[in-house]
């Protein structure tokens, strides 16, 4: 395994991160991936030499964190870079939040969920449009003070929030922002675009979840009949689990950026999940980790396939412009 560093932290990180959002995980009662298949792709990525694990404090109820922690008992936890998140809340009656007192209390309710002293990256999971920023950032900043966190990461917020956490870190001498973990995949550049132009201005890492358009983009799905959002989706899929599936990954775009990674996997003799992930790990701007969820074992063996395949440059930007008709016009897209 060839490790990459993650932005300016230092870190040196798999190429591919596991997502742990599934651990706990269940649709009307089904349970996506129970402990035992927790622990089994925990150990699967291990062995393949994946060392970035990704997960936050309300992944399964806290059993995301909790069946990471069991698995931690019987490792070297200084051979892994974990990452965790905190906004909604698992301790209090006041749900959403980044309040002094709601990032302290779960950031040691993961801690204590995960055994371990300290995380590497501490993700603010969403934008709390209601607490001063800089609030939030004094209180993650004394936690890395206290050595029980390393970095700060933000997922979903808009490029002027982000922008504006930087500036109010810069000024007040806080820690900042050194990692980022937007929605982002081949079909979906334009609509984070400028996100993405703030995070190579600042060379902030890139660990983008749904790198799959949640399975969309590995080809297992297929139009039905000449409509644009149908399609035939396998019992036990994301598709046929998931109510939110097709408004936010079935679109116009999505299938012609399907089409064209489909036609790169054919050329490179790769899978179509892999051309997905090789494409985003290609990133010329910033530094590109991608976060798969893998359901099984041989899901992972095929996403981690993706550190060996190669794509030229003419196949990354025919992959890139596949969102575009003849005329030069986006195609539709729902997310």
């Amino acid at each position: 395994m060839e490790y990459r560093r993650l932005g300016a932290t230092g870190l040196q990180v798999s190429p591919v991160c596991l997502g742990t959002w599934r651990f706990g995980k269940a649709h009307d009662g089904v349970v996506e991936t129970d402990r035992e298949d927790a622990h089994e792709l925990l150990d699967a990525y291990a062995e393949r030499g994946g060392n970035f694990i990704d997960t936050a404090n309300g992944y399964g109820g806290g059993d995301s964190e909790r069946w990471i922690g069991e698995w931690l008992e019987d490792e070297d936890r200084e051979d892994y870079v974990i990452a965790s998140k905190c906004f909604w809340s698992t301790v209090s009656r006041f749900q959403e939040n980044l309040s002094k007192k709601n990032v302290r209390a779960e950031v040691e309710g993961s801690l204590d969920r995960l055994g371990t002293d300290y995380l590497d990256i501490l993700y603010l999971h969403r934008f709390d449009d209601e607490t001063p920023i800089e609030h939030t950032l004094r209180a993650v900043d004394d936690l890395v003070s206290e050595g029980k966190v390393h970095y700060v990461g933000i997922s979903t917020c808009d490029a002027w929030k982000l922008t504006k956490g930087l500036w109010k870190a810069d000024v007040n001498n806080y820690e900042a922002f050194s990692v980022t973990q937007p929605l982002f995949h081949a079909a979906y550049y334009e609509d984070v675009a400028e996100y993405l132009d703030v995070c190579a201005d600042q060379n902030l890492a890139v660990c983008p979840y749904s790198p799959l358009a949640g399975g969309f983009l590995t080809g297992k799905y297929e139009r039905v009949g000449d409509g644009t959002y149908d399609l035939d989706a396998d019992e036990g899929t994301r598709g046929d689990l998931d109510p939110m599936f097709e408004d936010w990954y079935v679109s116009e775009r999505g299938w012609h950026v399907l089409d064209a990674v489909r036609e790169v996997a054919d050329e490179v003799d790769a899978s179509p999940a892999q051309v997905a992930l090789r494409w985003l790990m290609d990133q010329p701007d910033f530094d590109c980790v991608p976060i798969v969820g893998a359901r099984t074992v041989e899901q992972l063996d095929e996403n981690m396939g993706a550190v060996d395949v190669s794509i030229s440059d003419e196949q990354f930007d025919r992959i890139f412009d596949a969102r575009y008709d003849d005329e030069g016009e986006l195609y539709e897209t729902n997310a």
